[in-house]
């Protein structure tokens, strides 16, 4: 394979036209990651999440859209806005258990809160009018272990 520096950058209006910068029409996900960390503890538990501690968390947030005129689906500048007013600013550096509603703060119960905040933030942004809706989260209590959600069974009521 030969390696070349391109003799010129491509200018819109001359090498691509502005109608052909979206190539399709279909729906597309994007995926950011975020870190945050909090501290707390587990009620009714036998181990060593009875006592207090902490983690830093890994959210992986998974949104999908179609495209719009300039080929983008979510624009990965907003998500991360609306990750920090949304989760970091609630619950970075935190003790979970004064912060979320009442509940036991495992990661399977924190990803359903975060996922209904997340969901209500792009709701009140009118992303969501425009097609864009959460596909999955993943949260990650340590390196190996973590909850997860995908849109699909946060529709599924039984």
């Amino acid at each position: 394979m030969e390696f070349k520096i391109p003799d010129r950058v491509e200018k819109l209006g001359e090498d691509i036209q502005k109608n052909e910068l979206r190539y399709h029409r279909k729906r597309v996900g994007i995926t950011k990651e975020f870190t945050f960390d909090a501290a707390h503890h587990l009620h009714c538990y036998e181990g060593k999440c009875k006592n207090l501690h902490g983690h830093t968390y890994r959210l992986v947030v998974t949104i999908s859209g179609y495209v719009n005129e300039v080929g983008i689906s979510v624009d990965f500048g907003d998500v991360k806005r609306i990750y920090e007013y949304t989760i970091k600013d609630r619950l970075d550096h935190r003790y979970l258990n004064e912060v979320l509603p009442n509940m036991n703060t495992t990661a399977e119960n924190m990803i359903v809160w975060i996922w209904e905040e997340l969901d209500a933030s792009l709701e009140r942004e009118g992303l969501k009018a425009q097609g864009q809706r959460l596909e999955e989260l993943v949260l990650y209590e340590t390196p190996t272990s973590y909850a997860s959600l995908k849109r699909e069974w946060m529709e599924d009521h039984d």
